[in-house]
């Protein structure tokens, strides 16, 4: 599997042609070309030269790696700028910002999916590119630096006009005349945000008699008066008054702010296969057949020449079935290209949810159809406690594995948040509570019940009813999954974009008696 993933650089230096920074940071998020990704400590070889591109394009290199280094943070790494056209222009683009992010191009050989994001376990770096839009803000070019000789009037102008702008900067007479011209001023310029370390100045003025007292110093050349008109100047115009002229008589100019947080009620939430895990699907077929021992051999006491005990085991395949799950977005080419960056952030995250709330739903559909319908117990806390102290066991004798995983909709988390004892004390809800049953929060969609970790999942059924809850055996649930995937084309007829966001999962139970469904009586 091919994939890029950009990070922003994090300096640069213009009197060597080299550019420098962060390539890549250990376990941190960025979206990459396969979605959202991480790499995890040492996870690149880049034991082979490299170059670096623009914008990965392979036709378009601009120089090569001279120096790699890697750290308990992540990869630094230098590249010396070929003196070309294209070169020239890539370090005047890093240097100021415009073209300042580095992006990764690497081979994945072994990664996993935890919570909707690739995690890289081993990868091969194959090269680096020079982008305009990186992913994080974590790693910015450390360092450009352009020939000694390149610009050396400009730089040496540039240096005699610093030395004059300090030297205006010491001198003490400007300062005073600065001064002067801003108590003069009848309009005070408002200072918009404050310094991190700022500290109102203790001013005098308390009165307009004073007020008017160090405006006439000011006008002297008192340069602390100065800074007492200024500041009380300030503070005047913070006031809120009444004016002949309001948005009531003039609507014209009361504009419309948007801001780019999105409310969005979809849940991206996806507890049950959080909570048994999933593995990477394969790279080809539409089907995983697991293979399963049906009838275990036999073992027992035999006596002196007897003939042992003899069964022959048998196995048979448990199918998965590997399906598609896609999302479409359609929409104008005004919108693709006049809207507010913030619409794609918007729109893929509102897609996201959408196709992790699919895939959780699907896992909660297989252990529901392969699952072993538990005891029939009430929906009460003697019921919960019935069903644990009875499933459990069962679990383990149908796996030889004991069941850690306890899967609820959101009425049986409720139940366990207001469960009390006889005396109204909270059994699961209290920070100590009297008798420690486990715990469930209203601020988690984690906890415990009964020493069986807690998962809350949106998309098991919201009442107290048959399969409200499932008590699992993690091994006996198979998840096998695909990185989610992003496909865009045009429509030629009207100019609209259509995004396609789509992955692959199967699932299923490989052994019914490792999952125990709740059965209301």
């Amino acid at each position: 599997m091919r994939i890029d993933f950009p990070i922003t650089l994090t300096a640069a230096d213009n009197r060597k042609r080299t550019i420098s920074g962060t390539i890549v940071s250990w376990d941190e998020k960025g979206i990459t070309s396969a979605g959202a990704t991480l790499f995890e400590k040492n996870s690149i070889d880049f034991s082979k030269p490299i170059k670096l591109l623009l914008e990965h394009d392979r036709t378009r290199p601009i120089g090569k790696m001279i120096d790699i280094t890697a750290d308990d943070k992540g990869i630094e790494a230098t590249f010396k700028i070929a003196g070309t056209i294209a070169g020239d222009d890539s370090l005047l683009e890093a240097a100021e910002g415009l073209r300042d992010g580095f992006s990764v191009g690497v081979i994945v050989d072994d990664w996993d999916s935890s919570k909707g994001v690739m995690r890289v376990k081993a990868s091969k770096l194959v090269e680096v590119s020079l982008v305009a839009d990186p992913a994080i803000d974590s790693a910015r070019v450390a360092e450009v630096a352009a020939s000694e000789n390149q610009n050396s009037e400009a730089t040496a102008e540039d240096q005699t006009k610093q030395e004059e702008k300090v030297s205006d900067t010491n001198s003490e007479a400007p300062i005073a005349t600065e001064a002067v011209e801003a108590a003069k001023s009848e309009p005070v310029a408002v200072q918009a945000t404050q310094p991190v370390a700022y500290t109102k100045p203790r001013s005098p003025i308390t009165s307009q008699a004073r007020f008017l007292e160090h405006s006439i110093k000011a006008s002297m050349g008192n340069f602390d008066s100065a800074q007492y008109v200024a500041h009380a100047k300030s503070e005047a115009a913070k006031l809120i008054t009444a004016a002949d002229d309001s948005f009531t008589t003039n609507p014209a100019f009361k504009p419309i702010q948007y801001v780019s947080t999105v409310v969005d009620t979809s849940i991206g939430n996806r507890a049950a296969i959080d909570a048994i895990g999933s593995r990477r699907l394969p790279n080809s077929g539409m089907q995983i057949s697991v293979p399963k021992i049906t009838t275990n051999g036999t073992v027992a006491e035999t006596a002196e020449a007897d003939a042992p005990s003899e069964t022959g085991i048998v196995s048979s395949y448990v199918n998965l079935t590997v399906k598609k799950y896609a999302g479409l977005q359609r929409y104008s080419v005004e919108l693709f290209d006049r809207a507010d960056p913030s619409f794609y952030d918007a729109m893929l995250e509102n897609m996201r949810r959408a196709y992790a709330g699919a895939t959780e739903a699907a896992v909660i559909a297989a252990l529901t159809a392969g699952g072993t319908q538990a005891t029939a117990q009430d929906a009460t806390v003697d019921g919960i406690v019935a069903y644990v102290k009875t499933e459990a066991p069962a679990a383990y004798l149908a796996t030889g594995e004991l069941a850690t995983r306890y899967i609820a909709g959101t009425s049986q988390w409720g139940l366990l948040i207001g469960a009390q004892d006889s005396s109204k004390r909270p059994i699961f809800s209290a920070s100590q509570p009297q008798n420690a049953a486990g715990s469930a929060s209203t601020q988690s969609l984690r906890g415990n019940v009964m020493g069986l970790d807690l998962y809350v999942s949106n998309k098991a059924v919201s009442t107290s009813i048959d399969e409200s809850a499932f008590i699992v055996v993690p091994s006996s649930v198979a998840i096998y999954e695909s990185p989610t995937l992003q496909l865009s084309t045009n429509a030629v007829v009207s100019g609209e974009i259509e995004t396609m966001l789509y992955g692959y999962l199967a699932c299923g139970v490989l052994v019914a008696g490792g999952v125990r469904r709740f059965n209301l009586t």
